[in-house]
């Protein structure tokens, strides 16, 4: 399985400034490149560096591998563009989002991040430097820091290109590692996993992991950046920039503390993972307009992909069911209805009396559904007579 890791680099200020012209020659010979390919419809990568592959090493400076790569990074966004359209993520035909983005040519921001492969880019590990093709030729001795963890899937596993990120003024690598999945064991069991926004994750054991600490934190990075926004000085949007991403990070990191913990007990018992299947929720759902912030800012879909890959990385099953009425099912007898949740944090079921917190019945519900999905999932195949 692929897995992503981010190192910072630590450049000197001519080492940086090399980067950064670096990089914005070729995001402008990228640029170039999708108008060529915009103008002359097209999509195959050897025909549009046939065009274009003498002038970005002419007019722009690039070497030949560069210019590969800034070559493939267009046919890639292009590629990516028409899969958004047959998907409808980009709304109808002859809507205005449509008609926007297939009526003028891709174009790259000075600092968007750019690929390099191993012809132009290689790590030293030991001394923890990299060196990297720039415009004035080869720089040695970039100096970048990770964690033990990082350094050690990047001396193991780092395979193909890295991407040259430029963000908030710093300099990050981004590496492709390809890990090794442990075999999937058959489960004795699940654990239902419920997500909500008071209570981020909820257990079919009963284990509740809340939200209301990350609903706090949230609510108070709001207050400050109002409060930045109104002063309006150069210094607060100093410090308005300086905050930015950091509440999506602190998000992300109870998202993976979370997700390990539960695989971790799923592993240990022998039990597979099954979550609700949220795709589509947002557009489902009707709020007022001070829940819709709250909504929007509810990682659901990071949990499940952390859940996700760190089960299939430590070959624990995974299995999305069915959300429907997964809060109004009574587990017992099977009684559905909106009264027997009264409120948000109680259930009580109105024909059989079983009664409990609302999130734990969810979860219950869920680890029922995934013991007959996985049935269905492993029955043997009939033989056609």
């Amino acid at each position: 399985m692929k897995l992503v890791v981010q190192v910072k680099l630590l450049p000197t200020p001519e080492q940086a400034s090399a980067l950064g012209a670096t990089l914005r020659a070729c995001n402008r010979a990228a640029s170039h490149a999708s108008r060529v390919a915009f103008e002359k419809r097209i999509t195959s990568r050897n025909e549009l560096q046939k065009d274009v592959y003498a002038d970005l090493k002419a007019r722009f400076g690039l070497s030949a591998q560069p210019a590969v790569r800034a070559v493939k990074k267009v046919v890639d966004a292009y590629a990516t563009l028409r899969a958004n359209l047959r998907a409808g993520n980009l709304g109808n035909p002859g809507s205005r989002r449509y008609v926007k983005a297939t009526g003028e040519p891709l174009s790259f921001r000075p600092d968007a991040a750019q690929p390099f492969d191993d012809r132009c880019l290689s790590w030293q590990f030991d001394a923890r430097t990299v060196s990297i093709w720039t415009l004035g030729g080869r720089m040695k001795g970039v100096r970048f820091a990770c964690s033990p963890d990082q350094l050690k899937a990047l001396v193991q596993y780092r395979r193909g290109e890295s991407d040259l990120v430029h963000r908030d003024g710093k300099w990050f690598l981004i590496a492709i590692c390809e890990v090794p999945e442990q075999p999937r064991y058959e489960p004795v069991d699940w654990i239902g996993v419920d997500r909500g926004i008071v209570n981020l994750a909820t257990t079919s054991d009963g284990t509740n992991h809340q939200g209301r600490r990350l609903g706090r934190y949230r609510r108070w990075q709001a207050r400050k950046r109002a409060e930045l926004q109104a002063k309006g000085t150069r210094s607060a949007k100093r410090r308005a920039k300086r905050r930015a991403r950091r509440e999506a990070r602190h998000a992300t990191h109870i998202n993976h503390r979370i997700s390990k913990e539960i695989v971790a007990v799923a592993q240990r018992t022998g039990r597979g993972i099954a979550v609700e299947d949220l795709g589509g929720i947002r557009d489902r759902v009707r709020l007022r307009r001070d829940q819709r912030a709250t909504l929007s800012s509810w990682p659901f879909h990071q949990l499940g992909a952390h859940l996700a890959y760190k089960a299939r990385r430590a070959g624990v099953p995974f299995l999305e069911v069915d959300a429907a009425y997964t809060s109004q099912m009574c587990p017992r007898c099977g009684h559905t209805g909106r009264t027997n949740r009264p409120d948000r944090d109680h259930f009580c079921c109105r024909r059989c009396g079983l009664a409990g917190p609302a999130d734990v019945v969810a979860g219950v519900n869920v680890r029922n559904r995934a013991r007959s999905a996985w049935v269905l999932v492993t029955a043997p195949v009939p033989a056609l007579a």
